[in-house]
């Protein structure tokens, strides 16, 4: 019976190992692939837009669509789940755009877990919340609005032992970790399977 426990116990580990593991891949995709449902959400935000393309994106853990484009002088991503539902709206951004009190929180994060770090991107994201509807969480996204309910994804390389890692973690409009996962280019496919 306790080797029945110890095996249970063992598999759970490994399974929330692999679960913090992104292996990503992105293709593009034409128009016509991307879910009708999603696109007639942001259709009216796409006409001053440039460079608007469309992804389908898989994952370790999910299957998702994505829409890029330049706006003004923002760059958004606005992702949807398999079925068309809206997850999330990002733009990038720079250190000086987060306020000062949540970069601090940010920073003294990664200079306590992760010594040696170079941040290689940074959004502004603009997640669904329960009981609020899509188009107004496609409004404060596209105003701009800094609110409770704002997170800041960031893309980093740390040096470990065996070399640099990258990252990517989320952290909410305070700074402090909501989750974090080694992120695997998808150069390294013929490597990892």
């Amino acid at each position: 019976m306790k080797f029945n426990y110890f095996f249970f116990l063992v598999l759970g580990v490994a399974q929330v190992t692999l679960a913090q593991n992104k292996y990503e891949s992105e293709s593009r995709i034409a128009l016509d692939e991307f879910p009708i449902k999603s696109y007639s959400l942001i259709q009216d935000y796409l006409k001053d837009a440039k460079r608007v393309r469309f992804y389908q994106e898989s994952d370790s853990t999910k299957k998702s669509y994505e829409a890029k484009f330049k706006k003004g002088r923002l760059h958004y991503s606005v992702e949807f789940d398999k079925e068309g539902v809206l997850e999330d709206v990002e733009f990038k951004i720079k250190e000086r755009d987060i306020p000062n009190d949540t970069w601090s929180a940010i920073q003294f994060y990664l200079n306590e877990n992760h010594g040696k770090h170079r941040v290689k991107k940074m959004q502004q994201q603009y997640p669904v919340q329960k009981g609020q509807s899509i188009e107004k969480t496609l409004h404060n996204a596209f105003q701009n609005l800094i609110l409770p309910e704002v997170n800041y994804e960031l893309v980093f390389s740390a040096k470990e032992s065996d070399g640099f890692q990258e990252y990517e973690a989320l952290f909410n409009s305070e700074g402090q970790l909501i989750k974090i996962r080694k992120s695997f280019s998808p150069s390294y496919d013929h490597v990892l399977y």
